[in-house]
């Protein structure tokens, strides 16, 4: 079957006769960051709007940290030990209400949660948000991967994408005919935006915003940070995160001979502070399923440098006044972009009210309605 893609910002349809019943798992992770802050979000937004339409509530199977209080939805804490006492959590919960959907983030654990629910009849729906070839790369995952193939996948009642290439690559991936939903990540507004300072007087500031990993390339970003400062004496990098990867960079930063120039800072809940103080927004991810990071460097009107990976950015940045994409693995393209554009900041900032309209259809309340339609599709 085709991609279905919902327009954004589509009239609200009339409420169903009865409410939909929608039961979401959060990833047993131990940080609120993408996955569980979209989720958390989606509900909310399901919540307040649509009401008369679905009654959501959320599973968590593990403490997160920085988990916003006092949520509009109905929240499930669990804390199981290890793999066993997860899918007897897992099934307690699922059996527990007659619902009409199951949405579960990721491949892995969606086929954890269909195995611990055999014999029970429910809807699942699996929540991409990555990307399905990069995810398969240790045994675990490919177990998984296989049983979702050749068992599970047929289970499922749709596929929710991020990204309408991240779906065609999971469609070719698993020879898949499960109709597939593309349900943009909403991108939150931020108080203050139009008082973005900008960077350090007299230099040009990059920043890039992510969790340390090998996913993420901050070692991709910090070697072409070394080239671009030879030629550009004013330029500077900020580094927004936290992660198992910062001794690792650090170090990077160190042996370049970077550490004046190049600093490592921590915002967990919000990027505002590092956001309005700097020019330029440089992503350098090996993989993406979309980008939050890059959404939310346009909604300060920033322009923004990309590696072309699978997936997201590229449907992000699909104006020039947005930004420029690279090579995936950045080097000398990469370079050559950060340099023009320290060399042309000023000219740049032109088109930032540009950039802050441009990301106003990913908005909470209009993505919001894409949920909706795509939960509706679902769970018929």
């Amino acid at each position: 079957m085709e991609l279905s893609t919902a327009r954004l910002g589509q009239k609200r349809p009339f409420p169903s006769p009865s409410r939909r019943k929608i039961l979401y798992l959060q990833p047993g992770t131990q940080s609120f960051a993408g996955i569980e802050r979209v989720v958390d979000t989606i509900c909310c937004k399901l919540t307040e709007k649509y009401a008369d339409d679905f009654e959501v509530d959320v599973l968590y199977t593990s403490a997160h940290e920085n988990r916003p209080a006092d949520r509009n939805y109905h929240a499930i804490d669990r804390r199981p030990r290890g793999r066993l006492q997860l899918m007897n959590t897992f099934r307690e919960v699922i059996k527990s209400k007659d619902y009409d959907l199951i949405v579960v983030p990721q491949i892995e654990p969606a086929v954890i949660a269909m195995l611990s629910c055999l014999g029970i009849r429910r809807n699942f729906v699996v929540h991409l948000h990555g990307n399905p070839k990069r995810e398969c790369s240790h045994l675990k995952a490919r177990i998984l991967f296989f049983l979702m193939k050749a068992f599970f996948l047929e289970r499922a009642s749709y596929i929710f994408g991020t990204s309408p290439r991240q779906l065609a690559s999971f469609r070719e991936m698993f020879g898949s005919k499960v109709p597939q939903y593309w349900v943009p990540n909403p991108v939150r507004r931020f108080q203050g935006v139009d008082a973005t300072s900008g960077g350090e007087a007299g230099c040009v500031t990059f920043v890039n915003v992510g969790r340390f990993s090998y996913q993420k390339g901050q070692d991709i970003l910090v070697r072409a940070f070394a080239q671009v400062y030879k030629q550009r004496k004013n330029a500077r990098l900020k580094i927004v995160g936290h992660g198992a990867g910062e001794a690792d960079l650090r170090h990077q930063i160190d042996q370049l001979q970077l550490r004046d120039v190049v600093t490592i800072e921590h915002h967990p809940d919000n990027p505002q502070p590092a956001l309005s103080a700097s020019d330029i927004y440089v992503s350098t991810s090996r993989w993406e399923g979309w980008s939050l990071a890059i959404c939310e460097a346009l909604r300060f009107g920033l322009p923004v440098i990309s590696t072309d990976c699978e997936f997201g950015p590229s449907d992000i940045l699909v104006d020039p006044r947005l930004g420029r994409l690279v090579d995936p693995e950045g080097g000398a393209s990469l370079v050559a972009a950060m340099v023009h554009y320290c060399d042309n900041v000023t000219a740049e900032k032109a088109n930032a009210d540009f950039r802050k309209s441009f990301i106003d259809q990913y908005s909470e309340d209009l993505v919001v309605d894409v949920h909706a339609s795509a939960l509706r599709a679902a769970a018929r």
